[in-house]
């Protein structure tokens, strides 16, 4: 099955009240960024779900703004990210990538935070593309509805 043809991720349902999301976007591919965003939005409107956005220079700084949401007066039940590192002819994308990977998987386990990650690290323009059309294969609809399992879960443990 090519990606064009795998079927749109559905919204997963979330007892309870209606989470609030925040969306942190790195928007240096912009195409590829808002195409991202297109998804993870259809995914949280069909849940039912209200959402901020919130945009940063880059990859790298993605984890510290979700870090700096957990600190302020607004509160969030889970978060989204989305932004594209694409390889380039230095080991710049290395860093980038380990770096911001390991930064959220950081602030996600040290506040026990409901993330899902929409940060393509990608080879070439033309596989970020892929994973940011509106069919079946958008990464961000795959990271808002992974943010709202992880709700749903988080809910679910506090209950028992």
């Amino acid at each position: 099955m090519s990606t064009a043809d795998a079927p749109l991720p559905k919204a997963p349902v979330v007892e309870g009240a209606r989470p609030h999301m925040l969306v942190v976007r790195a928007p240096y591919y912009t195409q590829i960024v808002d195409g991202l965003r297109e998804g993870a939005e259809r995914i949280l409107r069909e849940a039912g779900a209200t959402f901020d956005v919130l945009d940063v220079a880059g990859a790298l700084e993605l984890a510290a703004a979700v870090r700096l949401a957990v600190r302020g007066r607004r509160r969030y039940d889970g978060y989204v990210v989305l932004g594209c590192v694409v390889k380039g002819e230095t080991d710049h994308y290395e860093h980038v990538c380990r770096e911001a990977m390991a930064g959220l998987t950081q602030v996600a386990l040290q506040f026990a935070l409901c993330l899902g990650n929409g940060l393509l690290t990608v080879a070439t323009e033309a596989q970020a593309l892929e994973r940011s059309g509106q069919d079946g294969h958008n990464k961000g609809a795959e990271a808002a509805a992974a943010a709202l399992v992880q709700i749903s879960a988080a809910r679910w443990l506090d209950a028992v």
